[in-house]
């Protein structure tokens, strides 16, 4: 494996992220600070608590998926789109470079950054709100698998994208809501029993529970259900990347 070239992608892509350390960094920081604010002021004022949590503390998790989520496809799919936009992926793809190590680069730089975020915005949540974390290694588990499987999801937008506001459509249309509707602000449980079915056909809910599970042991699927659809979603993902870089789709004019 040629870790030189690995390590040169891999540096290009995060020294980026502090060349815009507003939009990186700062801007979903304080974002989600706001979520806390009002989130916490308006509602959790009339739900004191969720099975035993406090409403404020309930909802970092699904804050921080929401963010991890988001941050991961934007991150990997402006790091292989720009390239495609000014030309340069031509260069990579004729240099002494394998598929593996392109992936291994842009996904594992996507995925640092995410995970970075996750970290700084659970450091500010516990400025807000009594947060604990019964199981840490869980905790971080998922925090790595989300990052990459859904740095690997933007990856593939990013090769799909063939206009800047493609790479937009995806995290707003699709990602977004489904976070919304997946269990961040609330329980599953809370629903009536018809849309509790129609929430488990959520992938999202899966993310958000295990996540949750691992701060508070309060989950709305099982733990191993939860571990199962990450590792079905990163499989799926990399199955589909694998196809790409088989066929050529879009990287090959």
């Amino acid at each position: 494996m040629n870790l030189h070239a690995v390590r040169a992608i891999y540096n290009f892509e995060m020294a980026r992220t502090w060349r815009t350390l507003m939009q990186s960094i700062i801007s979903p920081v304080i974002s989600t600070s706001l979520y806390f604010i009002v989130f916490g002021a308006a509602i959790g004022s009339r739900i004191p608590e969720v099975a035993g949590v406090s409403y404020g503390a309930f909802i970092v998790p699904g804050l921080v998926m929401l963010s991890l989520l988001t941050q991961s496809i934007s991150n990997a799919s402006f790091g292989i789109y720009f390239p495609k936009f000014t030309g340069t992926i031509y260069e990579l793809l004729s240099a002494p470079v394998s598929y593996v190590e392109i992936l291994l680069s842009y996904v594992g730089a996507a995925a640092t950054k995410s995970i970075i975020l996750g970290v700084i915005i659970l450091a500010t949540a516990a400025l807000f709100v009594p947060l604990r974390i019964e199981h840490p290694l869980w905790m971080v588990l998922f925090l790595v698998l989300t990052s990459v499987t859904f740095s690997l999801i933007g990856f593939i937008i990013g090769i799909w994208a063939d206009g800047f506001e493609k790479l937009q459509v995806v995290p707003l249309l699709v990602v977004t809501p489904l976070t919304f509707l997946g269990g961040s602000f609330y329980s599953i449980d809370m629903l009536p029993p018809f849309w509790q079915t129609v929430a488990l056909f959520n992938p999202v809910v899966y993310l958000v529970s295990g996540f949750r599970w691992s701060f508070y042991g309060l989950s709305d699927v099982s733990l191993g259900v939860s571990v199962l659809m990450t590792l079905v979603f990163l499989g799926v993902s990399l199955a589909i990347v694998a196809w790409i870089f088989r066929t050529g789709y879009r990287l090959k004019a």
